[in-house]
C-alpha cells in the first residue's frame, strides 16, 4: 500500500498520534506503523484511502457529505445510500453525488422531498461546480461558504423554504453562471456583489420577500441574460443605466426583465431601450408613473411587453407600430389617453392587445382588423365613442373580445354578436344589436301623403297612355320579381354553400330550417334528392335534419385546415352542430368516399368526436356533420386565454388521460392511424373532456391530399422526424403526436412556436439536461409543486419518452394509459368502457 493512500487529512503522513496524558495530538516518532495502524481501523469509514472500481473520494468531500447528510431530513429514505463506509460515494452508489478525480463536482436531489437545512460545510466541497436541490422542503439560511467555492457554476435552490437574507458573498464565486433562490422565504435587502461574477447569466430572486432598490450593478453585467425579481418588496425608482455595459461586439445581452409585483416608483428608464436583444420586459403591478418612453419603438426582438396596473399616463406611443415581433401587449389599468393611433397594424403578431382601464378617446381604429393574429383584444373602460368597426369581425383567431363600458354607439358587427355575449358591450349606452333586449331600431317609415291630399293634388291630372304603360310594366314586372322569388327560396342553400366557399364570416349556410325529427336509425339515407339531387345520410345521434336544415342554417367559420373549413351551423330550432366542408380536389371519388364515410359513423367513444351525418352536393360537394364542442379546441384554449385565466393540473391531467383512451380506442379496437394528431383536432365539450377530431379523415382523402395534411403538421411541430412526405403514419408516429401535446399542457407552450431555435421536444430535453426543471413546467403549475412535484416529474418523463427519435423506442398506447393511470389513479378510476355510446350507454346494433 502507497502513501498516497494516506489522504486523510489526519494530517499528510499520518506523523501525529493522541497524547491521552496531555490531551492532544503529538508528533509521533513511529509514523509508518501508526500509519499501518490507523489503516486497519479506519480502512471503511475512511474510504480515502481505499480505492473501489478506480474511485477514491477525499476525505474532506467525505466529511462534508457526511455532515450535509446529517442536516438534512431525509423523509423518503433517498439518502439511504448515503453509507457510513463512503463506499460507492463516487462510483455512482451515492444518490445525486457526481465526482472527477474523487472529488465532489455536482450535488443533484430535486424533487426528494428533502427536509432540514443545508451544512455549512458544503464549502469543504471545493471542487463543486453545481448544487441542485430545487422542488424540496430545505429551509434555514442559505449557506455563506457557497461563495468560497471557486467552480461553482449553477445554484438552483428554488421552490424551497430558505430565509433570511441572500449571503452577498455568493457573488465572490468567479465560475458562477446561474443562481436560481427564487420562491423561497427570503428577506433583506440585495448585495450589487450577486452580479460580481463575469460570467453570471441566469440571476433568479423571483418569489421572495426581498426589499429595497435594485442594484445599479445588475444594469452593468455584461453576460446578465435573464433577471428575475418579479414578485417581491423592492422600492425606489428602477435604474436608468441599462445597456451601457457592452458585451459580445457591442450588444448587451439582456433578454428578460422581470420586475412585476413589487413596489417600484419614477419612470420607465429610457435607457431599456440600448437593450438591443431584449424579448421580454414586465414592469406591471407597480407604482411607476410619467410617460412611456417613444424610444421602446426600437427594440425589434420585442415579444413581450406588459406594462400594466401603474399609474402611467400620456398617449400610447406611435413608435410601438414598429414592434413587429411583438406577441403580448398589456397597457390595462393605466392613465393613458387620446387616441389609439391608426398605425397599430403595424403590430402584426399581435397576439394579445390590452387597452382597458385607460382614458383613451376617439374612434376604435378599424385598422385593428388587420392584425389577423389576435386572440384577445380589450378595450373595455374607456371613453371610446363611435361604432365598432366590421373590420374586427374578420378576427378569425379572436377568442375573447371586450368592448364594455365605453360611450360606443350604432349596431355590434354581427360577426361579433354572434361570438361573444353580452357581456363584451355592456355598459354603452347607444349600442345595440348584442342581444335580445337591445335590439337596433328600425329605420323610420317615410311619411306617404293622405288620401284626401293626394286627390287634390292629383284632381285635374289625366293618366297619359306613357303612364298606363308604365303601370302595366310595373305590374308585369311585380309578377316576374314574385316568380323569381320563389326560384330564388329553392336556390338559397347553394348560393350560401357558395358564399361559404368564398369565405364568408357567416351564410354559408342561410336560415330556412325545420324542426327537430325522431332519430331514424343509423345510416338511415334521410332525404335524398334534396338540393336539386343532393344526398344527406344520417347516424345515430341526438337530433336529424333535413338537407334543407343543414344548407339554410345560420353559419360562422370556426377554423381552416388542409381537410376544409370547418363550421358553426345553428339550425332554426337553435340546434348547433359542427360541419367540415371538405375540399373537393383532394377528397376520393363518390363511391369509395360513401364507403369510408359509412364506416367512420360507426364509431362511438366517449373521446372520439362523433361524426353524426354526411351531405353529397349534386356538384361534387361534401359536407360532414359532427357534434358541436362549445369550449373550442384545446390549442385556444390552452394558449388564447387571458391571463387571469389558470387551468389547474387535474383539469390538464384528465385531458391528456383522455385524449389517450381516445386514441388507445383507435388504436386497438378501430385499426385506425390518426396521422394529423394536434391540439387544434382536440376539442373540448362542457366539462372540457377531450374529444378527438379529424378521425379516419385521411381514408377520405387522395394520397396527394395526405401528403399535404402531413407536411402541414410538421409545420406545426407535431410530426414525428421518421414521418416525410414518402412514408406514412403509424402508431408511433400517433404516439410521437401524443407526447408533444403532453408537453404542451406540461409547459404551456406552442409547439409551432420555436425555442431557442429548438423545437418543443428538443427544448424540454435540453432544459431537462441543464437541471433546469422548473423552468419546463408552466408558472400556473409550479405554484403548486410542492403536492404535485412527483405526477409532473413523472409526466414530464412519460411524454419524453413518447418523442424519443427512435420510433422502436416509443411505448405503444396502452403501456401510455397504463402509466398516466398510474401516476393519478384518482382520475383512471373515472372511466368509460371504450365500446359504450357518448353517454356511457351501449349502442344499438348498427343498421345499413
Amino acid at each position: 500500500m502507497d502513501d498516497s493512500c494516506c489522504q486523510l487529512k489526519l494530517k499528510a503522513d499520518f506523523s501525529w498520534a493522541w497524547d491521552k496524558k496531555e490531551e492532544k495530538w503529538k508528533k509521533s516518532p513511529n509514523s509508518r506503523l501508526l500509519c499501518f495502524v490507523l489503516l486497519l481501523a479506519f480502512t471503511f469509514p475512511l474510504v480515502s484511502c481505499k480505492k473501489w472500481d478506480g474511485v477514491v473520494v477525499t476525505l474532506a468531500d467525505y466529511q462534508a457529505l457526511r455532515a450535509l447528510k446529517h442536516d438534512l431530513v431525509d423523509f423518503r429514505g433517498v439518502l439511504r445510500s448515503w453509507n457510513d463506509t463512503g463506499y460507492g460515494a463516487c462510483s455512482g452508489g451515492w444518490a445525486g453525488i457526481k465526482c472527477v478525480n474523487g472529488q465532489v463536482i455536482a450535488i443533484q436531489l430535486p424533487f426528494k422531498g428533502l427536509g432540514g437545512r443545508i451544512s455549512e460545510k458544503i464549502g469543504q466541497l471545493q471542487a463543486l461546480r453545481k448544487i441542485s436541490l430545487h422542488d424540496n422542503v430545505l429551509g434555514g439560511p442559505v449557506p455563506i461558504s457557497l461563495g468560497f467555492l471557486p467552480n461553482l457554476r449553477g445554484v438552483y435552490l428554488f421552490n424551497n423554504r430558505f430565509s433570511g437574507s441572500i449571503p452577498p458573498s455568493i457573488g465572490n464565486s468567479p465560475a458562477l453562471q446561474t443562481l436560481d433562490l427564487s420562491n423561497n422565504q427570503l428577506t433583506g435587502t440585495i448585495h450589487p456583489s450577486l452580479s460580481k461574477s463575469t460570467r453570471i447569466y441566469r440571476l433568479n430572486l423571483s418569489f421572495n420577500a426581498l426589499s429595497g432598490k435594485i442594484p445599479v450593478s445588475f444594469t452593468q453585467a455584461p453576460s446578465l441574460t435573464f433577471l428575475a425579481l418579479q414578485h417581491n418588496n423592492l422600492s425606489g425608482s428602477i435604474p436608468d443605466s441599462w445597456g451601457f455595459a457592452r458585451f459580445n461586439n457591442g450588444s448587451f445581452e439582456l433578454q428578460s426583465l422581470t420586475l412585476d409585483h413589487n413596489f417600484l416608483t419614477g419612470n420607465i428608464p429610457i435607457s431599456l431601450s440600448k437593450l438591443s436583444l431584449i424579448q421580454e420586459i414586465n414592469l406591471s403591478h407597480n407604482q411607476i408613473h410619467g410617460m412611456i418612453p417613444n424610444e421602446l419603438g426600437s427594440l425589434s426582438h420585442l415579444q413581450v411587453l406588459d406594462l400594466s396596473n401603474n399609474g402611467i399616463n400620456g398617449s400610447f406611443p406611435t413608435s410601438f407600430s414598429n414592434l413587429s415581433s411583438l406577441v403580448f401587449l398589456d397597457l390595462g389599468r393605466n392613465l393613458l389617453e387620446n387616441k389609439i393611433p391608426d398605425t397599430i397594424d403595424g403590430l402584426k403578431n399581435l397576439s394579445l392587445l390590452n387597452l382597458s382601464n385607460n382614458q383613451f378617446t376617439g374612434l376604435i381604429p378599424a385598422s385593428i382588423g388587420n392584425i389577423s393574429s389576435l386572440t384577445m383584444l380589450d378595450l373595455s373602460e374607456n371613453n371610446l365613442t363611435g361604432e365598432i368597426p366590421d373590420s374586427l369581425g374578420n378576427l378569425h383567431n379572436l377568442s375573447s373580445f371586450d368592448v364594455s363600458y365605453n360611450n360606443l354607439s350604432g349596431a355590434v358587427p354581427m360577426a361579433l354578436s354572434r361570438r361573444f355575449n353580452s357581456t363584451s358591450f355592456v355598459g354603452n349606452i347607444q349600442l345595440c344589436g348584442y342581444s335580445a333586449k337591445t335590439t337596433c331600431p328600425s329605420p323610420p317609415p317615410q311619411h306617404l301623403p293622405s288620401p284626401s291630399q293626394a286627390t287634390t293634388r292629383h284632381r285635374h291630372r289625366r293618366l297619359s297612355t306613357k303612364d298606363i304603360i308604365l303601370i302595366a310594366a310595373g305590374i308585369l314586372l311585380l309578377l316576374l320579381l314574385l316568380l323569381c322569388c320563389v326560384l330564388l327560396c329553392c336556390l338559397i342553400g347553394k348560393k350560401a354553400v357558395s358564399k361559404a366557399k368564398n369565405g364568408a364570416k357567416e351564410g354559408g349556410l342561410a336560415s330556412t330550417g325545420r324542426g327537430v325529427k325522431q332519430v331514424p336509425a343509423a345510416g338511415t339515407d334521410v332525404e335524398s334528392g334534396g338540393e336539386a339531387g343532393g344526398k344527406l345520410v344520417h347516424f345515430d345521434g341526438p337530433f336529424v335534419f333535413t338537407a334543407d336544415d343543414l344548407l339554410c342554417a345560420t353559419a360562422e367559420i370556426m377554423g381552416k385546415s388542409t381537410y376544409g373549413t370547418a363550421y358553426k351551423a345553428t339550425l332554426e330550432d337553435g340546434n348547433q352542430v359542427a360541419v367540415k366542408r371538405l375540399r373537393e380536389k383532394i377528397t376520393k371519388g363518390q363511391k369509395e368516399f360513401e364507403t369510408e364515410v359509412a364506416e367512420l359513423g360507426k364509431i362511438r367513444n366517449p373521446n372520439i368526436l362523433a361524426l353524426r351525418a354526411y351531405y353529397l352536393g349534386p356538384k361534387g360537394e361534401k359536407l360532414l356533420v359532427y357534434d358541436y364542442m362549445p369550449n373550442g379546441s384545446l390549442a385556444s384554449f390552452l394558449h388564447a386565454r387571458g391571463p387571469e385565466t389558470t387551468i389547474a393540473w387535474p383539469t390538464r391531467m384528465n385531458i391528456i388521460i383522455g385524449i389517450t383512451r381516445g386514441l388507445h380506442f383507435l388504436h386497438t379496437k378501430e385499426n385506425i392511424i390518426h396521422g394529423n394528431l394536434t391540439s387544434s383536432n382536440i376539442l373540448l365539450d362542457e366539462q372540457y373532456n377531450p374529444k378527438i377530431a379529424d378521425v379516419g379523415l385521411s381514408r377520405l382523402m387522395t394520397s396527394a391530399g395526405n401528403t399535404n395534411v402531413i407536411a402541414t403538421a410538421g409545420t406545426l411541430g407535431y410530426r414525428a422526424p421518421e414521418l416525410s412526405k414518402l412514408k406514412n403514419a403509424s402508431t408511433k408516429t400517433d404516439i410521437y403526436s401524443l407526447g408533444v401535446i403532453i408537453l404542451e399542457l406540461l409547459t404551456g407552450k406552442s409547439p409551432s412556436e420555436a425555442t431557442d431555435g429548438l423545437d418543443l421536444p428538443q427544448w424540454v430535453a435540453s432544459i431537462v439536461k441543464e437541471e433546469w426543471t422548473n423552468e419546463v413546467f408552466d408558472v400556473e403549475l409550479m405554484r403548486d409543486a410542492s403536492n404535485i412535484g412527483d405526477e409532473l416529474l413523472n409526466t414530464l418523463k412519460l411524454a419524453l419518452h413518447c418523442v424519443d427519435p427512435s420510433p422502436g423506442a416509443r411505448p405503444e398506447s396502452d403501456q401510455v394509459l397504463q402509466k398516466l393511470e398510474e401516476i393519478k389513479p384518482e382520475l383512471a378510476a373515472i372511466s368509460t368502457p371504450a365500446s359504450s355510446g357518448d353517454d356511457g350507454t351501449t349502442l344499438p346494433p348498427k343498421t345499413e
